[in-house]
């Protein structure tokens, strides 16, 4: 297993594959046992995942991706979204605190009447940690991936609605980005480019 440094460092974004390789469903479900370890605010777990890995969907997919090749050749291509209404899954999700005693009926009350303030009625505000939620599972995911060998790239280069409509999405799920997984093509790969260097996006105070 990689050393975190090792592992940020060798994390490329992929833009090719290698095409033909499966990846196994069971090792996909390893890599999101552990995404789900990722943080999100008031632990309301906004992100759901579509993985598409049938080869005629994945090219309906691609349709509405501007017919991006890498599509194409990855393994499996994953749709990620963010809840908007998220937050009505609160008294489900602190219930279990609440039994065990970690949590009193005034704290579980005050802790679900907070959120609900938060978010109810605040559309702007759902939409925004839809995202922002969805955006910090998905980084957990590809460092994940990585270590377990398989390589990644984010990409927000798609039509929503196509994407939508493809996949029978409701409109509470709101498509943050998608990401293709698979091998990388590494005949292919370009060198890294520019980094700042820390001094020129870093204040120190």
């Amino acid at each position: 297993m990689s050393t975190f440094t090792d592992l940020v460092q060798s994390r490329r974004s992929a833009m090719n594959f290698v095409e033909g390789i499966k990846i196994p469903q069971n090792e996909l479900e390893d890599m999101f046992s552990l995404t789900r370890l990722a943080p999100s605010s008031s632990n309301l777990q906004h992100t759901h995942y579509k993985v598409i890995s049938d080869p005629a969907l994945k090219e309906e997919i691609r349709r509405g991706a501007y017919d991006q090749y890498k599509i194409h050749t990855a393994s499996a291509v994953i749709i990620v979204l963010g809840d908007k209404l998220a937050y009505q899954q609160a008294p489900e999700i602190y219930s279990g605190l609440k039994l065990l005693g970690a949590m009193s009926q005034e704290e579980y009350d005050n802790t679900i009447q907070s959120i609900n303030d938060a978010y109810e009625g605040n559309d702007a505000f759902q939409r925004d940690e839809a995202i922002r939620n969805a955006s910090l599972s998905a980084m957990q995911f590809m460092l994940i991936a990585k270590d377990k060998g398989w390589d990644t790239c984010p990409m927000i280069g798609f039509d929503p609605e196509a994407i939508k409509a493809t996949l029978n999405i409701p409109d509470h799920l709101v498509p943050a980005l998608m990401i293709t997984i698979g091998k990388d093509y590494k005949r292919k790969i370009r060198p890294r480019g520019y980094r700042k260097p820390v001094n020129e996006f870093v204040e120190f105070f």
